[in-house]
Parts: structure tokens; C-alpha cells; sequence
């Protein structure tokens, strides 16, 4: 035990935090941050117009005309869902920054860059349009990539002296335009000729690498626990690199789990016996709890346990919308993104939902979901007994958490103690 804590302090820990001090690390901490306002905002107001009430959610579809709930959510389109944006902005700029460079026009031009990956969309007039789910979390990895590849690219030419140099006199504005034509127009240029490259091969398409890398293997997978725990395992991983695993585990599984819960409303009423444990609610209501990776336990401790200043902050912004299984304030604003410190609960929690739920209720202690389908932002407890009809569900839920939070305190209590010493070094 003595060797392992010996290891870990003096090797692995010193090189996972000169990763953490690169440069490239502190542009993604930074551009992702430049995000967390605009995702809590969002948050709000996707949880009002899902607010998981039927009565509510009626009055939202009907009292003020047809759909009122998504004309609610036009705030969310615009904040929520232009992470993507955000990232590829906050990315360059503070890469850009580090490097010395004007980081409003290497700014640009990375998003230039970033739109410029995704296949535009045509409509019977023949106006072309950006499909707004690329400029969210779907698209998040790419736009991590390109904030950082077209930053580097970008900066390679500016220190190369391939710019548009202007007299003195002329501002400083105008200056940096004509000095951003060089690297800007290279930098597109190549990734014009990646997107043309992608588009020769069977993927079509820069957004859909990674769904092609994917959705093969991902087909083979069922509604059994292996299934459910690679699954889940995809979901974690994916999320710390910055894709949304969710959703893109949910476009191959969500099929086979979305028929799974309706064989079990198709037993129930029936009155036969119902034959699946692995369904839409059960990752939704008893394995997500919190949002994924299970960061239910994780924002309550930040919002009631924290010693530091920031974290306090961050608590009551994040664990409202947790409650509600809304967890980008967290992923982001923590981060959980890149962030070597909290890999391990991220990933541990969620799979130990998935082992306790299963065998919870293979071995009867706990009704199976008989195919109700909750929405997804209903709170936990509440949540466990609607989709089960029965109390044990709401009691399977209250377990799991305690067990999250017990997975995740650890690694939080030694987060909050690094940040109380960087609060205090910084106060000296």
C-alpha cells in the first residue's frame, strides 16, 4: 500500500498535473468555462418547459396554443445549444492568448473553421442552413479539435512571418485583419481539404466519424447487463473527451431499449410477467441519476459540503438542475471534461447503478419499469416509483445515490481541499 501511495505521489500524480498545466489543457479548461453562463441559463429554461408535471406539462402544450413548451425552449436554443460555438470561440482565444497572438481574429477565424465541418443543409427555397444539433454538444469534440489543430495551425504561420504586415499608422483593428488573410485563408484551406478527404470515404462527413467508429460496434450490444455496462461505460468515456455520450450511445441503443420498455407495457397489460430488466428507464430513472455520470451525490456535496469559495459558488448554480437530472453545469463548470481528478467516480458510479439496479431487480428485491415512460427530468425518488408503480423503485433510487455520493466524496473532498490552498495561496 506504501509503494502504491509512493507511486502515486511522486510520479503519477506530478505528471497528470503537468499534463493539466500544458497549454492546450489550460485553453480547453478556460474555452469550455467561457461556456458555463450560457448553459446554465439554458438549463433554467429547459427544465421549465419540461417541468415533469402532467398537469404543467398539458398547460404548457395547450393553454397558450399549440407547442408552447418549445416556443419556452427558444431560449435554450439559444444558449444551451450553441456549445459548440461557445467552445471553438473560448478554445482558440485563450489558446491563441498563451501564445501571443491577437486571439479575436485567430478567433474567427477557428470558427470559420468549426462551420466550415459541417454539412450545411438546403430547404425547398433553396436557402442553406446549419442543423442546430451540430452546434451543440453533438458537435462539441470537433469543435475541441478545431479550436486547437486551426489555433496551432494558425499561430504556426504567424510565427513564420506569412502575414500582411501594415504601416504603424494605420489602427491596430485594421492591421490585425489584413495580418489574419494569410494564416486565416491556409488554415481553412486545409481543413477544407480534411472535409473533402472525409467526404471521398464511406463517413460523407466530419460530424460523422464518430458515429461511424461507433454505431458498428455499438449494434452488437442488447438489453443485457454487458450490454448495459459497455454502454454505460461509452457514456462516461466519451463525455470526458467531450462528446455527448448520451446522445450518441442513445442514436444505436435507444432503439433496442425504447423496445424493450414497450414488451414490458405490452406484458403488464397483458398481466403476464414482465420479461426485460435493461430499458429506456432504466438508464434514464435509475442509472442517470443526476444526469450522466451519475452526478447527483457529486452536486449535493458541492452545494452543502464545500469548503471552498468557488465551489460553494458553483454548488448552488449547478445542484438545481441536478435535481432534475441536468448536469452540463456540472460537466462543464467543475469540470468533469479533461479532468484527470474525477475519471474514476465519473465512471464508477454509473456502472455501479447499473450492477445494483440490475440484480435489484433480477432477484425481485425491486418492481421491474413496467414501460411507463417518465420524462427524463423528473426528479429521482419521485421518479423510481412512477416508472416501477412501486414504492421499492423509489427506495432503489435513494440507495444509489447514497452510493454515489459515497463513491464520489473522496475525490471531491480532495478536490475542494486543493482549491481551499490555491484560494489561500492566492489570498497570501
Amino acid at each position: 500500500m506504501a509503494k502504491q501511495d509512493g507511486f502515486l505521489q511522486k510520479k503519477l500524480i506530478p505528471l497528470l498535473q503537468k499534463i493539466s498545466a500544458e497549454r492546450h489543457m489550460i485553453a480547453l479548461r478556460d474555452g469550455m468555462a467561457s461556456a458555463i453562463p450560457m448553459i446554465i441559463i439554458g438549463s433554467i429554461f429547459m427544465i421549465i418547459a419540461q417541468f415533469p408535471i402532467k398537469s404543467y406539462l398539458h398547460f404548457m402544450a395547450h393553454v397558450f396554443g399549440p407547442n408552447w413548451a418549445t416556443v419556452v425552449q427558444y431560449i435554450s436554443n439559444a444558449s444551451f445549444h450553441i456549445m459548440g460555438l461557445i467552445a471553438v470561440i473560448g478554445i482558440s482565444y485563450s489558446l491563441a492568448r498563451s501564445y501571443k497572438v491577437d486571439p479575436f481574429s485567430t478567433s474567427i477565424v477557428a470558427l470559420g473553421a468549426f462551420i466550415l465541418t459541417i454539412p450545411l443543409k438546403t430547404d425547398k427555397n433553396g436557402a442553406l442552413w446549419v442543423p442546430l444539433q451540430q452546434l451543440d454538444s453533438s458537435g462539441l469534440f470537433i469543435a475541441i479539435l478545431v479550436g486547437l489543430f486551426v489555433t496551432d495551425l494558425y499561430v504556426w504561420v504567424v510565427h513564420k512571418n506569412w502575414t500582411i504586415k501594415m504601416p504603424e499608422s494605420v489602427p491596430p483593428a485594421v492591421s490585425n485583419s489584413f495580418a489574419s488573410l494569410i494564416p486565416g485563408a491556409i488554415a481553412l484551406f486545409v481543413v477544407w481539404l480534411i472535409r473533402l478527404g472525409v467526404e471521398a470515404t464511406p463517413m460523407k462527413s466530419i460530424p460523422n466519424v464518430i458515429n461511424f467508429f461507433l454505431q458498428q460496434p455499438l449494434s452488437h450490444l442488447s438489453n443485457t447487463l454487458p450490454g448495459a455496462l459497455i454502454a454505460e461505460l461509452l457514456v462516461c468515456v466519451l463525455w470526458i473527451f467531450g462528446i455527448h455520450g448520451s446522445n450518441t450511445v442513445a442514436g444505436v441503443m435507444q432503439p433496442i431499449w425504447l423496445a424493450a420498455m414497450a414488451q414490458n407495457a405490452t406484458a403488464l397489460k397483458a398481466g403476464h410477467a414482465l420479461p426485460n430488466i435493461v430499458t429506456q428507464q432504466f438508464f434514464d430513472n435509475f442509472v442517470h441519476m443526476g444526469g450522466s455520470g451519475a452526478t447527483l451525490g457529486l452536486a449535493l456535496m458541492i452545494a452543502f459540503m464545500s469548503k471552498s469559495k468557488e465551489y460553494k459558488t458553483l454548488g448552488q448554480l449547478v445542484v438545481g438542475p441536478a435535481i432534475f437530472n441536468v448536469n452540463e453545469p456540472i460537466i462543464f463548470g467543475l469540470p468533469i471534461v479533461m479532468n484527470y481528478k474525477i475519471i474514476v467516480p465519473f465512471i464508477a458510479a454509473p456502472l455501479a447503478n447499473v450492477l445494483t439496479t440490475y440484480f435489484a431487480m433480477k432477484w425481485g428485491f425491486v418492481a421491474k419499469t413496467m414501460g411507463v415512460m417518465v420524462p427524463w427530468t423528473t426528479p429521482p425518488i419521485l421518479s423510481g416509483y412512477l416508472a416501477t408503480g412501486h414504492i421499492s423503485g423509489a427506495v432503489l433510487q435513494i440507495f444509489n445515490i447514497i452510493l454515489d455520493t459515497l463513491i464520489y466524496f473522496v475525490f471531491f473532498r480532495n478536490m475542494d481541499r486543493q482549491k481551499v490552498k490555491e484560494e489561500q495561496q492566492i489570498t497570501a
